[in-house]
């Protein structure tokens, strides 16, 4: 009897999806704005090019340190349309995203198209669901009670007594960690072709290649090593700054845990309001619940969907969730504040 109404309640909500899908597709809300992406792209590589230039014309100074923090922001914006790429809003082709993933990702920042697409979109498949999404599965932090209580010892436990505190300041190796990611999906080859890995090899070792050759011909040793800090944490902690609100503190599903498409969803993500402004600083990710629900549809396409996803989900009861910048990164290091509580009883009385 209960795998029946399950089995009821998960057709109920496809065919609620449905719906919506249809009123969303009818909009042409789907459709590529080639436009859009045409101009964002060439403003952010116009950017990119100014940027490296004011770079090499001020030359060994320590102001390079203001041009490491614009680089970081600019960077991460790169990441943006390699995100929309690996989603194919850009380009009707799977081909032409991929080759626009390539040069965004691999070639001009430094990260591995291919590893990401594959993490990102186990992600999308199960959001915030133990045992299935690899964002919550690291070994770096506990988005659960349950996986703070298997770290009982050793740098683990201490990691996740303090998570809430180390959190913002973990995000300044966060870019470290996905450059050591790409090339270990590059080395390991499980997955990809041998001719995807040898593409992205090449594009990885040429960003490598001409970012360290201009840092360390420009710069003296101790500007360029401090030149590559800065530069790499601005680019981690605005990247995980960016992707941080869209489901950390939101209900996490027990791996046996069973959810229609919709449900999963739209109950996992949190949308970040502000307007155009965190529109464009958040790259779009603050439409999470859209985002989530139709992955593929261009990114300045959400803010129309999102009337549209709000509605539905009144109308069938389903909570959406949506509050402020300042008050989604709260609401995540509450959560993991209180994930670590059961490590650190000393200190709850």
């Amino acid at each position: 009897m209960t795998r029946t109404n399950g089995t009821s309640s998960e057709r109920r909500r496809g065919s609620d999806y449905a719906v919506l899908s249809r009123e969303v597709s009818e909009r042409g809300l789907l459709r590529r704005r080639r436009g859009h992406y045409t101009a964002r792209i060439a403003i952010t590589l116009s950017l990119l090019l100014a940027a490296w230039t004011a770079f090499v014309l001020i030359g060994p100074s320590w102001w390079q340190m203001v041009t490491a923090v614009v680089l970081g922001l600019i960077f991460t914006q790169t990441a943006f349309i390699g995100h929309d790429a690996g989603h194919g809003q850009i380009a009707e082709s799977e081909r032409a995203n991929r080759l626009i993933g390539w040069i965004h990702g691999d070639l001009l920042v430094g990260l591995a198209f291919g590893w990401w697409v594959d993490k990102h979109d186990r992600h999308h498949a199960h959001p915030n669901h133990e045992g299935k999404d690899p964002d919550i599965a690291g070994a770096a932090l506990a988005f659960s009670r349950e996986q703070a209580l298997l770290r009982r010892r050793g740098p683990g436990r201490w990691l996740a007594r303090s998570q809430a505190w180390l959190f913002f300041p973990m995000l300044l190796l966060e870019a470290f960690h996905l450059h050591v990611a790409s090339v270990r999906w590059i080395v390991k080859g499980t997955g990809p072709s041998v001719r995807t890995r040898i593409v992205e090899g090449v594009l990885l070792a040429l960003h490598l290649g001409g970012y360290l050759t201009i840092v360390l011909m420009t710069l003296t040793p101790l500007q360029a090593l401090c030149f590559v800090l800065v530069h790499q944490a601005v680019f981690g902690l605005y990247m995980g700054c960016s992707f941080a609100p869209n489901h950390k503190g939101m209900p996490v599903l027990a791996e046996e845990a069973k959810a229609g498409f919709l449900q999963r969803q739209v109950l996992t993500s949190r949308n970040v309001r502000g307007g155009r402004v965190v529109d464009l600083v958040l790259g779009g990710l603050n439409y999470q619940i859209e985002h989530h629900l139709f992955p593929s549809m261009p990114r300045p396409n959400l803010r129309h969907a999102q009337p549209l996803v709000r509605a539905a989900c009144e109308r069938i009861g389903l909570a959406y969730y949506e509050t402020g910048l300042l008050r989604s990164y709260a609401e995540v290091l509450g959560h993991l504040h209180r994930v670590g509580g059961p490590l650190r009883p000393e200190l709850e009385y």
